[in-house]
């Protein structure tokens, strides 16, 4: 392993002088009459002043209500993501920097001193520190009744458990023998590992803490088995469903579970511009939760002022018709940051015997790929913007210089004949289609989570062209949450998403994803168990190019050079072109973006992805503002 020559290395956000502190007008009448301090006894000793005029934007004003939409009652939890207040984060560049944290201090890779800001608070307006560290540590994910697993796998480096010590009320220590060099980027995560809890409130469910009898008695009333069921039921950071747990997010959450979420804006929210104006700028988010099918009308009827989820490029027609006739908003189209716009996972940990003998032949998945015109699905449906190719890192990526990534993503059915034929799969039934070893007629069954038109669209065009190599497919819509538990447990032979979420790494960026070490790749759903819980569940790998991932991933754990790193990250996209093990069809198709054209700092020009860049939260939607701030409150 190359020589570590820096020891020390200090992540920080530049130091810019405190400007005098104006209290925020929506909260102005709570301080008068006495029930909430003042914004100078709010906000942290140190907060995190924001140049927005160095960022290239305008000093914006308080106020207004942000209208959003979701299709599920869970999404909530896009609060959390949007709000993107994380221990480090990044910026839009994808370069790490300290936002709740003061700063971090790096040494060797291996130990993180992370310093906290003194003065800051929970939404409450209890303490931040590190005693919220600790419960997280010591209560929550080493209490077996809590967490069964024991301590999460981040924290487990070469098979050594690492540790964790809080010298003093603003500083924490994360520490392991060997170098860990992806514990910040899990921090800056769009669904991060929270490693701290609001203490105080969370005692109160804590059989450490609260009074047995009064903790019996909220058990009973929460319906739950144990009163572990209900700490956990409780403490939902990134569920959000919880209005009563305290948050350090720019809003809090201000309604119970109906179809219309409001949240407002957090009293001791840790972050102010350079004029001394807290952040966030806008009062009061409106969420409300809508069918799926009903985004982009709703959106062309003028009836959101920032809205991504749920429109897919086949809106745009009907949102730019919205704008000509008078809709009061905007539509950008933002680059998509995800590997694959769409992307078919045949299961090789599927239950069937003999269907996954046949998908774990990798000609049937090259044949499979032959057989999909990409080129019809990109005219037909994104007007010849997409770029067509299989699953791989997208060319804005410093990694996509293999010519060769996008061989097995042409269009060529004879060949893909030919693969099957090679495998034996000759026999064919009346109707054209090749039968099983045990002569079943080969229905490739793709379950889909019933959410996006284009699937549907893309599918129907791939049912023609896989019609002529003798393949049925046959689409089964799900649920979304249904479709991955199915799965997950290995009964669904193949399944239809999006590719890896990260499109545009770095040779600095951890490929875990594109090693079997989670059960999110849908393609090995069970050998991905079997890792993150260390052979407890799952099946253990028995195919050499996924075992050869697993082992190259560990390779670039262990080593610090640049060159290596971007060495195995390459070997290891050549493994998946070469295998196929997620068919991609094709990427980089635009997203629609509705801004109203009365929101403020809402970038031109960005990247839309899930991780990293938590959606609109790299972006700093707390930095958002409306310039009419009334009109938005009153329409």
């Amino acid at each position: 392993m190359r020589k570590i020559l820096a020891l020390l290395a200090l992540i920080a956000t530049p130091v810019l002088a405190q400007p005098d502190l104006k209290e925020t007008t929506f909260l102005k009448a709570e301080v008068l009459a006495g029930d909430l301090p003042p914004i100078a006894e709010r906000v942290p000793d140190v907060p995190l002043v924001v140049d927005l005029e160095a960022k290239g934007r305008s000093f914006g004003v308080q106020g207004g209500t942000l209208r959003t939409m979701v299709t599920r009652s869970k999404d909530v939890r896009q609060m959390v993501v949007y709000g993107y207040a994380r221990l480090v984060g990044y910026t839009p560049q994808y370069e790490l920097y300290p936002d709740i944290l003061r700063d971090v201090e790096v040494i060797e890779n291996r130990k993180y001193i992370l310093h906290l800001r003194p003065g800051h608070r929970w939404s409450d307006g209890a303490p931040f520190t590190s005693e919220d560290f600790r419960y997280w540590w010591e209560k929550v994910v080493n209490n077996p009744e809590i967490t069964p697993s024991g301590p999460p796998e981040f924290m487990i480096v070469d098979g050594k458990l690492g540790s964790v010590t809080f010298p003093d009320e603003h500083t924490v220590i994360f520490e392991w023998d060997t170098p860990n060099s992806n514990f910040l980027p899990l921090l800056a995560q769009a669904a991060p590992p929270f490693i701290y809890r609001p203490a105080h409130y969370l005692k109160q469910f804590h059989l450490d803490f609260a009074e047995t009898e009064t903790l019996a008695q909220e058990v009973r009333r929460a319906r739950v088995k144990s009163w572990a069921a209900l700490h956990n039921k409780r403490d939902n950071m990134y569920k959000f469903d919880n209005p009563q747990q305290p948050t350090l997010q720019p809003w809090v959450s201000a309604s119970g579970r109906t179809s219309r979420q409001l949240f407002v804006r957090n009293p001791y929210y840790h972050r102010i511009d350079a004029k001394g104006v807290q952040l966030p700028y806008i009062d009061v988010v409106n969420m409300t939760i809508v069918g799926g099918g009903l985004v982009a009308a709703k959106a062309n009827a003028g009836e959101v002022d920032l809205q991504a989820r749920g429109l897919d490029f086949p809106d745009v027609s009907i949102l730019k018709k919205g704008e000509t006739d008078g809709g009061n908003y905007r539509t950008l189209l933002w680059a998509s940051g995800v590997a694959s716009q769409i992307a078919i996972y045949p299961n090789l940990n599927f239950r069937d015997p003999v269907w996954r003998e046949v998908m774990r032949d990798v000609r049937f998945r090259r044949a499979l790929s032959l057989g999909i015109d990409r080129r019809m699905i990109n005219r037909a449906l994104y007007f010849g913007l997409g770029k067509e190719g299989g699953m791989t890192v997208l060319s804005q990526s410093p990694l996509f210089d293999l010519p060769n990534l996008y061989n097995s993503a042409i269009y060529y059915p004879a060949k893909a004949n030919a693969l099957l034929d090679e495998m034996g799969l000759t026999e064919r039934n009346p109707a054209g289609i090749r039968l099983l070893p045990d002569g079943r007629p080969m229905e490739f069954v793709i379950e889909t989570a019933g959410e996006r038109q284009e699937v549907s669209n893309a599918l129907a065009i791939v049912t023609d062209t896989w019609r002529e190599i003798g393949v049925k497919l046959v689409m089964r819509p799900l649920d979304r949450d249904i479709l991955r538990n199915r799965v997950y447990a290995g009964v669904s032979m193949a399944a239809i998403w999006f590719g890896w979420d990260n499109g545009l790494p770095s040779s600095s960026t951890s490929p875990d994803y594109l090693a079997p070490t989670n059960q999110e790749f849908f393609a090995w759903p069970k050998w991905g168990q079997y890792y993150a819980t260390g052979g407890k569940s799952g099946e253990a790998p028995d195919n050499e190019p996924a075992k050869r991932l697993l082992s190259l991933s560990d390779d670039w754990a262990h080593t610090y050079d640049p060159a290596e790193r971007k060495a195995i990250w390459k070997k290891m996209l050549k493994i998946h072109a070469d295998q196929q093990f997620a068919i991609g069809i094709l990427s980089e198709a635009p997203q629609p973006v509705v801004v109203s054209r009365n929101l403020r700092n809402v970038p031109e020009v960005a990247i839309w992805a899930y991780d990293p860049g938590a959606h609109f939260g790299v972006h700093r939607i707390d930095e958002f503002y409306f310039e009419d701030p009334f009109m938005q409150v009153t329409q």
